[in-house]
C-alpha cells in the first residue's frame, strides 16, 4: 500500500502554472529525489506535501496517522534558544514542557530553588507518560554530535542545518522532506548526512544539486518540468540517459506535429472548398490541432554563459612563501608556500571554519600575512565570486544590480541590451524588475554569475559557486570552467564539480596545515596520508625534536584494523548498491509486500553495519 498519493495537482503563481495535473505516489522505504530547473516549483511541491501550501485543485491522500517532518532550504534567523530547545520542537505540543524542565534541571545543579519548578514540569511529563520523548530528544542530540546547551544563533550555517535535521528526525517521521540538505555543509558533514539518511527507516523525498549525494541516495528520481512530473526508476546516471532519449523523442514528435499543422493551415487558406460540408471534419480536426499547439509548453532555453577573456597575465600569477596567519590563538595558515602559474585550475578543500575563504583573501592581498610574503604577478585582471553574495544589493532590482545606469552592457566588445543579456541567464521580463530580495537562492546565484561575466578577467576566483544552482546550470558552468583559458581558484564542497574542473587541490588537513595534491577530490582520497603521516608533515611540530615511534599492542591492533576497514566498507557498499538497484526496477513495489519488507530489512541490517564501520573508522583515525 502506498504511503501517500497526490492526484491531479494544479497550482499557479499568477498566470504561471507550476503544477499542471501532477500525480505522485510514494511507497514506504523509498528515497526519492525531486529534480528540475530553478523556479520549476520543486520547493513549492515539497511545501504542498508538507501541508504548508493549499493547491488550487487536486487531492493529497494519506492516512491521518502519517507523520511528516521536513528540513527547509532557508535556515531561520534569530532563534532565541538552545540546541535542545530547537530539537525538542520536533515532538509537538509537549515541547515547551521538556525545554522548561531541561533548563530547570540545569539551574537546579547550582540553585536549589529551581527544584520546585523542575518538579512541576516533571509531574507534567509523568502525567502524559512521556519520558520516552525526552529519551528521544537526548539520543537524537547525541546521535548528531550536538551540544544541547549551545545557543542556536551562535552556530555556523552547517551546524544550524544539523540541528534542524535533528528537529525533523526526533519526530520519527514516516515521510521526511529535505530541501537542499547539503547547502552550507562541508564534505565531511555531507558524507555523515549520506550515511545517516541511508539508515533512515522511513520514506525520503529530497531536492539537491549535489550529484554525488543524489547518486548515492536516490532509489527513484522524479523530474518536474513545465508543470508535469515524470518518474524515473533507478539512479542518476540512468535517469540522464532516459531523459535525453525522451527529449529527443519529444523534439521529433513536435517537429512532425508542426509540419502537419503547417500543411493544414495552408489547406484552410485555399478558400471556399475547405469550408464545404464534406470537409467539416477536417476543419474541426484543425481547430483541435490549433488548441493542442497553443497549449504546448516549450522547454525553456538553457543558460548562455560566456566569459570575457582579458589579455594573458604574467606566467607567475601568485607566489607565497612561508606565510602565517591566525585570529587570536587560532592558527589558520601556518608556514604555507605555493606558486600558482598561469592557466592552472586549483581547488581548495577543507572543513567549514578551517580557513578556505581566509586563504583566498590572503592570496588576493585583501589580508596581509603575519609572517612570510606574498607576491602577485603582472597584468592580473581578477574576478571574484563571493559565496555571501555581498556584491548584490537586495533592495535594488535585478536590472539595477547588473547595470546601475543605462540600458547597455558590453560583452566581448559588443554592446548588448540589459534585458537581452539577462534573458541569457533565464530571467524573464517580470523577474528583471523584481528586487533581489524576492529571488530564490538559485536566481541570486545566476544574477551573480551574470554580473561577474560582464567583466573581462584572466584570474577567476570562485567561493562556493554551486549553492542553490539547478543541476543543468551547474553542468553548464562546469563546462565553461573546463574550457576557460585563464587561471582558476575554486572553493567548493561539491565533490563531482571539483573532480570535473580542477587539476590540483589545496587541502586543509589540520590547524593551519595546507597540503597540495594532484587532481580533484577523488584523487585526494587516493593520495591522502593517514592521520599519523599528516601529523608528521604538520609544521606545528618542532624541528629537530624526535617524535616517539613505539606503539603498544593496542595501537598496533588499531592500525591493523584500520588497514582492513576500507575493504570491508567497499564490500558492504557493493551489496547495498545491489539492493538499491533492485528497488529501482519498474514495478518493484507491486510485488508481494512480505518479500519487499524482507529485502528492506536485509538492506537495513547492511546499512547499520556500514554506519558502524564508518564510525569505527572515524574513531581510529581521530
Amino acid at each position: 500500500m502506498s504511503l501517500l498519493q497526490a492526484k491531479n495537482l494544479h497550482h499557479s503563481y499568477g498566470d504561471h502554472a507550476l503544477l499542471d495535473g501532477v500525480n505522485l505516489t510514494l511507497d514506504a522505504g523509498e528515497r526519492v529525489c525531486l529534480v528540475g530547473r530553478n523556479g520549476s516549483g520543486k520547493s513549492t511541491l515539497l511545501k504542498i506535501l508538507g501541508g504548508h501550501i493549499k493547491v488550487d485543485d487536486g487531492d493529497i491522500i494519506h492516512s491521518p496517522e502519517l507523520r511528516i517532518a521536513e528540513l527547509n532550504q532557508e535556515v531561520p534567523q534569530g532563534f532565541a534558544g538552545s540546541v535542545y530547545d530547537c530539537v525538542a520542537q520536533g515532538i509537538g505540543e509537549l515541547a515547551s514542557v521538556f525545554t522548561e524542565w531541561h533548563h530547570a534541571a540545569i539551574e537546579a545543579a547550582t540553585d536549589p530553588s529551581a527544584l520546585d519548578r523542575m518538579q512541576r514540569y516533571q509531574d507534567q511529563i509523568e502525567a502524559n507518560n512521556a519520558w520516552t520523548l525526552e529519551t528521544r530528544i537526548s539520543s537524537t542530540i547525541s546521535r548528531l554530535s550536538l551540544n544541547a546547551d549551545q545557543a542556536f544563533d551562535d552556530l555556523s550555517g552547517g551546524m544550524k542545518r544539523r540541528v534542524l535535521l535533528g528537529q525533523a528526525l526526533v519526530a520519527e517521521p514516516d515521510l521526511l522532506l529535505l530541501d537542499e540538505p547539503t547547502n552550507h555543509l562541508d564534505i565531511d558533514s555531507i558524507l555523515w548526512l549520506e550515511n545517516l539518511l541511508l539508515g533512515f527507516n522511513g520514506t525520503l523525498i529530497f531536492i539537491t544539486h549535489d550529484r554525488s549525494f543524489l547518486q548515492r541516495l536516490a532509489t527513484r528520481i522524479i523530474d518536474l518540468d513545465r508543470g508535469k512530473l515524470t518518474s524515473w526508476p533507478g539512479d542518476y546516471h540512468r535517469y540522464l540517459e532516459a531523459l535525453a532519449a525522451q527529449l529527443e523523442t519529444e523534439s521529433r514528435h513536435n517537429a512532425l506535429f508542426d509540419k502537419k499543422l503547417a500543411l493544414e493551415e495552408t489547406w484552410i487558406r485555399q478558400g471556399i472548398k475547405a469550408r464545404r460540408t464534406r470537409n467539416e471534419g477536417r476543419v474541426r480536426a484543425l481547430e483541435k490541432m490549433r488548441l493542442e499547439r497553443s497549449a504546448r509548453r516549450e522547454r525553456s532555453g538553457t543558460v548562455k554563459i560566456t566569459t570575457q577573456q582579458a589579455d594573458a597575465s604574467g606566467k607567475i600569477v601568485i607566489e607565497a612563501e612561508n606565510i602565517d596567519f591566525g585570529w587570536d590563538d587560532k592558527k589558520i595558515v601556518q608556514n604555507f608556500s605555493c606558486k600558482i602559474q598561469r592557466g592552472e585550475k586549483i581547488g581548495i578543500l577543507g572543513p567549514n571554519g578551517s580557513g578556505k575563504s581566509t586563504l583566498i583573501q590572503l592570496l588576493l592581498g585583501k589580508l596581509q600575512p603575519q609572517s612570510g610574503w606574498i607576491k602577485t604577478g603582472t597584468r592580473l585582471e581578477v574576478a571574484y565570486f563571493d559565496q555571501h553574495r555581498e556584491a548584490l544589493d537586495p533592495q535594488k532590482s535585478v536590472r539595477e544590480n547588473l547595470a546601475a545606469a543605462g540600458d547597455q552592457v558590453t560583452i566581448n566588445g559588443h554592446s548588448r541590451h540589459v534585458v537581452g543579456y539577462l534573458k541569457d541567464f533565464l530571467f524573464s521580463e517580470k523577474t528583471i524588475h523584481m528586487p533581489v530580495k524576492a529571488l530564490s537562492g538559485g536566481e541570486r546565484n545566476r544574477l551573480l554569475l551574470a554580473r561577474l561575466f560582464t567583466r573581462s578577467f584572466n584570474f577567476l576566483v570562485m567561493d562556493e559557486p554551486t549553492n542553490d544552482l539547478d543541476i543543468e546550470t551547474l553542468e553548464l558552468l562546469e563546462d565553461l570552467l573546463v574550457e576557460y583559458k585563464g587561471t582558476l581558484l575554486l572553493v567548493s564542497h561539491d565533490r563531482e564539480f571539483i573532480d570535473n574542473t580542477v587539476s590540483s587541490t589545496l587541502v586543509f588537513e589540520g590547524p593551519g596545515v595546507i597540503n597540495e595534491y594532484v587532481g580533484g577530490y577523488q584523487d585526494w582520497l587516493r593520495q591522502r596520508p593517514n592521520a599519523e603521516t599528516v601529523a608528521k608533515k604538520s609544521p606545528t611540530r618542532q624541528p629537530g625534536v624526535q617524535q616517539p615511534v613505539q606503539k603498544n599492542s593496542q595501537q598496533r591492533a588499531n592500525q591493523g584494523e584500520l588497514r582492513t576497514l576500507p575493504g570491508k566498507i567497499e564490500k558492504l557498499e557493493e551489496k547495498i548498491e545491489a539492493f538499491q538497484q533492485g528497488f529501482g526496477v519498474e514495478g518493484y513495489y507491486q510485488q508481494d509486500p512480505e518479500l519487499i519488507r524482507d529485502e528492506q530489512q536485509q538492506l537495513q541490517v547492511l546499512e547499520d553495519k556500514l554506519a558502524t564501520l564508518y564510525q569505527r573508522w572515524e574513531a581510529l583515525e581521530g
